[in-house]
């Protein structure tokens, strides 16, 4: 199995940058995909963005699309989120996830989909 540790959430103002860092252990990130969602209060988890087992693909929900960037890093076994331009919107729990990656097609974007996940970091937004 792999466990997952997010970090770098905080609290920042609106138009502000973070990066979030999701850290992989006990196995090998290398052949796994990786997704962010997020959860506000009151709210369902929702997909943010995902980034294929090989890094050659991308997706992006509407809302954060041009804004946030999701990139991995083979060698420290650990995939980023790099939000800018950030709202008050963006006020979430973020998790990572991961599951196997595959050569078949789908979008993966529901959390049932995935079998791993970390404890979640929280981002504050003022305004």
């Amino acid at each position: 199995q792999v466990q997952l540790v997010e970090s770098g959430g905080g609290l920042v103002q609106a138009g502000g940058s973070l990066r979030l860092s999701c850290a992989a252990s006990g196995r090998t990130l290398s052949s796994y995909a990786v997704a962010w969602f997020r959860q506000a209060p009151g709210k369902e988890r929702d997909f943010v963005a995902r980034i294929s087992w090989s890094g050659s693909r991308t997706y992006y929900a509407d809302s954060v699309k041009g804004r946030f960037t999701i990139s991995r890093d083979y060698a420290k076994n650990t995939v980023y989120l790099q939000m800018n331009s950030l709202k008050p919107e963006d006020t979430a729990v973020y998790y990572c996830a991961a599951r196997p990656g595959s050569y078949s097609p789908g979008s993966y974007q529901r959390t049932y989909e995935y079998d791993y996940w970390g404890q979640g970091t929280q981002v504050t937004v003022s305004s």
